[in-house]
């Protein structure tokens, strides 16, 4: 077995930076900039808080700036280049990636599935089943308020789904692989049989189990940069990982996957031996905001080892018990994350407003940082369609002067203070 690389905390950073195409050159911003994107990170979450855009959108514009959002739906619905399932959260993923993904519908299909209240409920209404997936074959794409619901036993439950039988019904089928997302309106989806949804060139064979986990562990791996066993494992299919050690132990020995140290810790760290290259490459440094869920720091326990960052999203703590504010986007500058920004979108008016500004403890507040960070609001409130940005008083100086002036002196969008927009 090979030695295992040493990498510094620095060398770890920029490499998981790089991977995530966050540094060098941005890929283009079309269809094939996209697709580039997107073969690398092999999932987008979807989360449907939009408080300036959606998770999944904001994260393709951090690597890619502006771009249109009506070619991702291109990918979606028209070239069915993606499709909907779930990933580590429900989330957006590759059409190619059909046979890993069939390790969980196979699971469910089969009655595999873990919780036996699921079992017995969907044994209970066959008779729903049969009448969502005949009214589809008839009928498709349909959303689910077009379905009677015909349960025999109600879906129960101490949350929002207590009650929703039909559509715990098609959450199933999806989870099982007979329905499939056809199409949005709005947040609600359309519903089709996956035998009409799917792309005729995706491989529908089922892989063995041992080689559907080595894939998606290359994958994540790519994704990530440098990544320990438990790294992967909330990665990309979030616990469907079933024998790493030993396909881990395989990939080595076959020389695709190479064991690494960290900073000098005793754990071990994996690197794919496809992205070894940009250890040695010079990527240009970026400033960037980061969706709560952005790929590169929704596993929240490997951003506070690597970057030393705790973070924590806010929405669901009560206002008053706020350390910072109800929606955070990280700030990534080159390969730190050198703190927190709270924007809002008043889409009536228009506006960007910066409730919050909050670097981390010992970032360096000099102007250049500052003006960084001033463009890169900038450029969000010019992809939110803003025509205006507004500092609140939560913005500490130098930051507040340096990105005032960096909008005023030639970014898409001027900037205010919070307070002085004229009214609409």
């Amino acid at each position: 077995m090979s030695r295992p690389l040493t990498l510094s905390l620095e060398s770890a950073r920029r490499l998981a930076v790089r991977c995530q195409h966050l540094a060098g050159p941005r890929p283009g911003g079309d269809l094939e900039g996209l697709r580039q994107v997107l073969r690398t990170l092999r999932c987008l979450q979807l989360d449907p808080v939009n408080v300036v855009a959606r998770s999944h959108l904001l994260v393709l514009w951090s690597r890619v700036g502006g771009y249109d959002p009506a070619d991702l739906d291109v990918l979606l619905w028209r070239e069915r280049w993606l499709f909907e399932y779930w990933a580590h959260a429900a989330s957006i993923v590759l059409a190619e990636d059909y046979p890993i993904h069939q390790v969980m519908m196979r699971g469910y299909a089969g009655g595999q599935t873990s919780h036996e209240r699921i079992r017995d409920w969907l044994e209970a209404n066959d008779v729903l089943r049969r009448h969502v997936l005949d009214r589809l074959r008839e009928e498709g794409p349909l959303p689910g308020a077009a379905f009677d619901d015909v349960a025999a036993v109600p879906w129960k439950s101490s949350g929002w789904t207590n009650g929703r039988s039909v559509e715990r019904m098609l959450d199933f089928l999806w989870f099982q692989g007979q329905v499939m997302v056809a199409g949005r309106e709005g947040r609600r989806r359309l519903w089709d049989l996956t035998e009409r949804r799917l792309p005729e060139w995706a491989a529908t064979e089922p892989l063995p189990q041992e080689e559907a986990v080595a894939r998606a562990a290359e994958h994540a791996l790519r994704a990530l940069g440098v990544a320990r066993a438990a790294d992967i494992e909330r990665h990309f299919v979030r616990d469907r990982y079933p024998g790493l050690a030993e396909v881990l132990d395989r990939l080595q020995a076959s020389g695709r996957v190479l064991p690494a140290e960290v900073a000098g810790g005793a754990e071990r760290w994996y690197v794919h031996r496809d992205v070894l290259g940009l250890l040695e490459r010079d990527g240009e440094p970026r400033t960037t905001l980061l969706s709560p869920f952005d790929n590169l720091i929704c596993d929240r326990e490997r951003t506070e080892r690597l970057w030393g960052f705790a973070f924590r999203t806010e929405m669901y703590v009560p206002k008053d018990k706020r350390q910072y504010g109800h929606y955070i986007m990280p700030i990534l500058h080159g390969d730190r994350l050198i703190g927190r920004l709270v924007p809002r979108l008043d889409r009536r008016r228009a506006v960007l407003e910066i409730e919050g500004v909050f670097p981390e403890p010992g970032t360096s507040g000099d102007e250049a940082t500052a003006e960084a960070v001033g463009r890169a609001v900038a450029e969000l409130a010019a992809f939110a369609g803003a025509r205006e940005v507004v500092y609140g008083d939560k913005v500490p100086e130098p930051w507040r002067s340096a990105q005032t002036a960096t909008a005023r002196s030639g970014a898409p969008v001027p900037a205010t203070a919070m307070g002085d927009v004229p009214a609409p």
